[in-house]
């Protein structure tokens, strides 16, 4: 098992990609705490685990909200034992063309990705470099690399979280710490508005008829780079962001 009896977090985890990789991570042993919002979903993800044998725990959280994040860190070490790895993962939509956008909306996202991820980043990094030993990984988006109709405040807090990879991974090597970052192109249930959303229908169309796979990802797809990026087997694999587009980037 490749990362046997580590103690993972992973934000969002109630469902879409962040579901995925607690699967993933618990399948290869890991002691996983599903941190989530939404206590139905973060509950029913962590009793499933629990039910195949697996070690894990639910923990609510508000990830924009700094005391919350504090208070999850203790309860996730409390539970399972000491942070060793962080999956950045926790997300939401708020899409509006760009002179539609309310103030809510922008700031809605960007405390949710871009806060979030720092919140908890800080609530880890301590007691990783006490350890000298860690890896930190966040959900980006392909969105930061091509930009996405009617979610400038989306792209834009995706595009920030590439720069707090690159910076923390420059700040931490030195402590054997990694990290990295998954820039996915994945349908999920948080993406649904959008992808469904008739306006884009033509540019949809497009881009499937370009797309070089010419399919969508699956979740387990997506869910192996956090495996390899958790593990081992990236231990000279640092800064760098990992595009799961199925070669989308090539025909844009």
């Amino acid at each position: 098992m490749l990362l046997k009896d580590r103690v993972a977090v992973i934000t969002g985890a109630g469902m879409g990609i962040g579901r995925a990789v607690a699967e993933a991570y618990a399948r290869e042993g890991a002691k996983v705490a599903i941190v989530e919002r939404d206590e139905s979903s973060g509950a029913a993800a962590a009793e499933q685990l629990k039910a195949a044998g697996h070690e894990a725990a639910f923990v609510a959280c508000d990830v924009a909200d700094r005391e919350s994040v504090l208070a999850a860190a203790q309860t996730v070490r409390s539970t399972l034992g000491p942070i060793e790895i962080l999956v950045n993962n926790a997300g939401i939509t708020r899409p509006a063309m760009l002179h539609k956008m309310t103030v809510e909306q922008w700031n809605q996202v960007i405390d949710v990705h871009l806060h979030g991820s720092f919140h908890w980043l800080q609530a880890v990094v301590e007691e990783m470099i006490a350890a000298q030993w860690g890896r930190i990984i966040f959900t980006s988006s392909s969105t930061a690399q091509n930009g996405s109709v009617g979610q400038i405040n989306y792209s834009a807090a995706k595009s920030a979280v590439l720069g707090m990879t690159r910076t923390a991974a420059r700040e931490l090597g030195k402590h054997n710490i990694l990290v990295n970052a998954v820039a996915p192109s994945a349908p999920t249930d948080m993406t649904k508005t959008v992808m469904e959303d008739p306006k884009f229908a033509e540019m949809r169309a497009v881009q499937k008829k370009l797309h070089p796979l010419r399919r969508s990802p699956e979740l387990e797809e997506v869910a192996r780079p956090y495996v390899f990026l958790a593990s081992e087997m990236s231990s000279y694999v640092t800064g760098q962001i990992v595009s799961i587009d199925g070669g989308s980037m090539l025909v844009r």
